[in-house]
């Protein structure tokens, strides 16, 4: 493994000094957007970390975008029982990784393939995996947000989307075998679980007598969702305590002097749960279908 690394470091260096000096900055800024970073090993500790705060199992679909040596991938298929690929543009890595998965016997379903991450099927995981530098985590979010299904968890090893798209969950703890590699002995893990796309205009109803109806409108970024409910004598009125984690989603809203107090799953363009009625009126079924996105 050593020995592939520095070959395809000696190559990067050979191929940048055979470049006039003006434009040697330029193309060691294009070849880090290129790969997203030079090849740095993960610590085992933190492969671990990265598995168990993404609650891997047996069920899952591990999807390593920039895989290296691969090391992501074989250890939840070997210790977990998964499924799973890695993607890497650099092809004796790619090697590496799936020779090491026949020795380790559990090439049946952990491979390794040559392509570019932004152009990868990962339709089908359940976990995504990243360790990637700021900039092609901010160029991968649109691809990450639009392509999983909701309820998949997103994890990765010390950078993050952005502002714009906060992690639901994060840990950082020290890693002193990190301190050789990038001189920083401390590893921080970002989660995010995938939200179900939510925004429009929803028409709401609760199975009461009365046949409650309501007109909802959402607004969505990423995880985060505010939005007004019209009807019942109530026009344009804020949603409180509002709260999306992958298909599940909560809300609430004045009713009575009160708050209706909603909880549910979303199914694409239908919700339905439970809702708590104001005034202690009991619990009643709710449900809602997407009138316009």
């Amino acid at each position: 493994m050593k020995q592939i690394v520095l070959e395809n470091r000696r190559r990067v260096v050979l191929a940048l000094g055979a470049l006039p000096l003006a434009r040697l900055a330029g193309a060691a800024d294009i070849e880090l957007q290129r790969t997203g970073g030079p090849y740095v090993p993960t610590p085992q500790v933190v492969v671990d970390e990265m598995l168990r705060m993404a609650k891997v199992d047996s069920d899952d679909f591990v999807v390593d975008l920039g895989s290296g040596d691969g090391l992501i991938v074989l250890r939840a298929a070997q210790r977990l029982n998964t499924g799973g690929f890695g993607v890497d543009i650099d092809p004796d890595l790619v090697a590496l990784s799936n020779g090491e998965a026949i020795k380790r016997g559990v090439a049946d379903r952990a491979t390794f393939h040559v392509r570019d991450v932004f152009k990868a099927d990962i339709s089908m995981a359940t976990v995504v995996t990243l360790y990637l530098l700021p900039g092609m985590m901010s160029d991968l979010r649109s691809k990450i947000f639009g392509e999983l299904r909701p309820g998949t968890r997103v994890v990765s090893h010390d950078y993050h989307f952005g502002d714009d798209w906060r992690p639901d969950d994060q840990y950082t703890w020290d890693v002193p075998e990190k301190e050789k590699v990038n001189g920083v002995p401390r590893a921080t893990i970002y989660l995010w679980i995938i939200p179900a796309k939510v925004a429009g205009r929803w028409q709401l109803r609760i199975a009461t007598p009365a046949a409650e109806q309501y007109d909802l409108t959402l607004r969505q970024s990423y995880q985060s969702l505010e939005g007004t409910v019209a009807g019942g004598g109530a026009k344009g009125v804020r949603l409180s305590q509002s709260r999306l984690q992958g298909e599940d989603i909560s809300f609430a809203f004045p009713a009575g002097g009160d708050r209706h107090r909603f909880k549910g799953r979303v199914s694409g363009n239908t919700m339905e749960g439970t809702v708590e009625l104001a005034n202690g009126k009991g619990v009643a079924r709710w449900s809602a279908t997407r009138t316009k996105v």
